[in-house]
């Protein structure tokens, strides 16, 4: 378990004081039939007033920067949410959602997101900075909140010059965890680079194989952690559908990579899912609970 860290890094971040950003965009129909051909799904209902499903706005409150604004990584070089530390290296570590109310098709969709939490730590490879950013949505201008996403993100600092790590391939053998609600979706560069397109993602751990296996370390191209959590909810958007998410929990304990099948495995009790999603015979890489209204 990391520990809290002083001085390093916390030195670097003392100052830091992110704005709050707010966006807008209509609730296009178009981005949620994509991602549905994307993972050979069933889309939902897409005429306007239809509820989008649940973290489908991932797909809608995108920043476009500008090319000249992206570093090495792919991922913009300065941003109102990048903390202030050098060679940073970026990991999606797992979020939260509460969902009030519903995000209709045709909507104007309007969010508010904020920095909450900057928490050094020190673990086995060093320094992390944890940074938690909240974002609060509502629609057509009213002012009830609809949806309350937080994500947490880590941050490793590798300056010029730094040793480089290593991340080894986790052993095959785990046991199929099994459960009521199964999913199976086979991998490739060709699904990764579709998703990174459709969230407007350069990261290039998912798409520039000896970037990532040089410069980041990883034994091969990075699945994307939004895609596991969004493959998590296709289980009880795909055998639930009559009823509807009011919260969703979820954390990343290690990355999958290619070539290896997904599989999102389930298993409901009441008005609560327990769901794994892992590369197919590989400790699971996402753990997440699902309340239903």
């Amino acid at each position: 378990m990391p520990e809290t860290a002083t001085g390093g890094l916390a030195e670097l971040v003392q100052d830091w004081e992110p704005p709050t950003v707010r966006t807008s965009r209509r609730v296009d129909s178009w981005p949620a039939a994509a991602f549905a051909d994307l993972v050979d799904a069933e889309p939902p209902a897409l005429e306007d007033g239809a509820p989008l499903p649940p973290m489908w706005h991932w797909f809608l409150l995108l920043p476009h920067p500008r090319t000249s604004e992206i570093g090495e990584d792919g991922h913009p070089a300065d941003g109102p949410f990048l903390p202030p530390i050098p060679g940073r290296r970026r990991m999606f570590a797992g979020g939260r959602l509460q969902q009030h109310g519903s995000i209709p098709f045709g909507s104007e969709l309007h969010s508010a997101s904020a920095v909450t939490s900057v928490t050094p730590k020190s673990g086995r490879s060093g320094e992390m900075l944890f940074v938690t950013v909240r974002t609060e949505l509502t629609v057509d201008g009213g002012t009830d909140v609809v949806a309350v996403e937080e994500q947490d993100i880590v941050y490793r600092s590798e300056p010029e010059g730094a040793e480089r790590r290593a991340v080894a391939r986790p052993d095959a053998g785990e046991p199929d965890p099994g459960g009521e609600w199964r999913l199976r979706m086979p991998t490739d560069s060709v699904l990764l680079s579709r998703f990174s397109a459709l969230t407007y993602n350069g990261h290039r751990i998912h798409h520039d194989h000896p970037y990532t296996t040089t410069v980041e370390g990883y034994p091969d191209l990075v699945i994307h952690g939004p895609l596991l959590a969004l493959l998590a909810l296709e289980l009880p958007r795909r055998h639930a559908p009559r009823d509807r998410v009011s919260g969703f929990e979820y954390r990343l304990s290690r990355p999958a990579f290619l070539p290896s099948p997904v599989v999102a495995t389930g298993d409901r009790q009441g008005d609560e899912a327990t769901i794994a999603v892992a590369a197919e015979g590989v400790r699971s890489s996402l753990t997440a609970t699902v309340r239903f209204a």
